[in-house]
């Protein structure tokens, strides 16, 4: 988003606050939560954490689809116990 639009961004965020208690609770959490030096630290770890994950899970994945490529596996069963998409696995079938 443009630098511009952000008081148009901050006008909607605040009359969603005004409108919903829930919302209010959330910005008051989320403000003392962000003022916290150590607690954003911890989400900073915690995300980095679950990037390096989902990283290594999509590794996995590729490593499955790669061996049953080999095994001659059809395609849509590929897709159905990896997860990966036709590009995906069309892409690592051209690597072979």
């Amino acid at each position: 988003m443009a630098r511009t639009d952000a008081p148009n961004r901050e006008g909607y965020f605040a009359v969603q606050t005004e409108r919903n208690p829930e919302v209010q609770k959330a910005v008051v959490k989320l403000r003392e939560l962000s003022a916290d030096e150590r607690m954003r630290d911890t989400y900073f770890r915690r995300e980095m954490m679950r990037r390096d994950i989902a990283a290594q899970l999509k590794q996995r994945d590729i490593d499955i689809a790669k061996l049953m490529i080999i095994d001659g596996e059809p395609l849509e069963k590929i897709i159905k116990y990896t997860g990966l998409t036709r590009e995906e696995v069309d892409s690592l079938r051209g690597q072979n």
